[in-house]
């Protein structure tokens, strides 16, 4: 039987800039889509994934694009609601040569930071298998963090893998101490907890892998995976030893947005398959590999095929 996967997170309008420059000089944008949770949505349902997506858009033409794009992916939208009320969020991107590219986002009052509790109770989670959360959703406003401790706690409840990715945005938050203090509060209540080696920094004061992976093992985590760019990643499960599973080279990098997100897709889709941890996170490896190749947050996440393709060719 598949194993049915839900996420939920903003989706937003993006604009990528089609010339390098900063981003107020810049005339002319490709018109896409972001979203953190939404580009694991996608990369899960472009693996075949049974996959649910909720958010809120506005009732404006970049919001309808939004539904049309999400049922266009395969991806179930029950849980897409729309605000006649609020606009859906905005993001621009700047074109780089090198590094990351800056990001500016007016998302401040949109549709998303308005869905309640009261609209997504409808969703019945002992139906799922696999809940995705992530720290962007959980910083955009009151509501949305009472959304995300209710998608940890009742998915939990009715035996679903909760996976999580701090996905850290600082300039979401009224401070840092806030936003370590929620982001540590909420990981401790999934399984499955994704950093990045700079964010388990931030988050625990801690360098090495081993000793940000214990931090979070201390409570019900089970695993924690860490991602360390080129390198790798770092897993570690409850009382075992921690192992260090290679990266996948990649000659020129387009772009670094959207990898994290690719990853995520790589573990969780391995985990929903009966893959190991360490087979899971070999994916993960190369599916955010793949994305870096790609200028949109979630257009180079790969189908099945060609997956198998880059993981073969990479490992000959």
């Amino acid at each position: 039987m598949s194993k049915k996967i839900i996420t939920i997170g903003e989706a937003m309008g993006l604009f990528v800039a089609d010339e390098v420059g900063l981003l107020e000089d810049v005339k002319k944008y490709t018109r896409s889509i972001a979203g953190a949770e939404l580009n694991v949505s996608v990369g899960l349902a472009r693996l075949d994934h049974d996959v649910y997506y909720a958010t809120k858009v506005g009732n404006d033409p970049i919001g309808k694009s939004i539904r049309n794009f999400i049922e266009k992916e395969k991806i179930h939208s029950d849980f897409v609601y729309q605000s006649n009320e609020y606009l859906t969020g905005l993001q621009i991107k700047e074109k780089t040569t090198e590094g990351d590219p800056d990001v500016a986002s007016f998302r401040k009052g949109s549709a998303a930071t308005h869905l309640s509790l009261n609209t997504i109770q409808k969703v019945d989670f002992s139906t799922f298998n696999y809940v995705h959360l992530s720290g962007i959703f959980l910083a955009l406003s009151p509501k949305t963090k009472a959304v995300s401790y209710y998608f940890a706690e009742e998915g939990r409840r009715n035996g679903a893998c909760i996976t999580f990715d701090p996905n850290l945005r600082p300039n979401l938050w009224g401070s840092k101490e806030d936003m370590i203090k929620n982001i540590n509060d909420l990981a401790a209540k999934c399984d499955v907890v994704l950093p990045g080696i700079s964010e388990g920094h931030i988050l625990t004061g801690l360098d090495k892998p081993e000793d940000i992976a214990d931090f979070y093992l201390k409570g019900n985590v089970k695993v924690v995976v860490i991602k360390l760019g080129e390198q790798g990643a770092f897993i570690k499960r409850k009382e075992m030893e921690g192992k260090y599973i290679k990266g996948f080279k990649v000659d020129k990098i387009v772009d670094t947005v959207g990898a994290g997100d690719g990853f995520a897709v790589g573990v969780i889709s391995g985990l929903a398959e009966g893959l190991s941890l360490e087979e899971s996170v070999v994916r993960g490896n190369a599916i955010g590999a793949i994305q870096l190749l790609s200028t949109s947050d979630n257009e180079g996440l790969p189908t099945r095929d060609r997956l198998d393709k880059f993981i073969n060719l990479s490992q000959h």
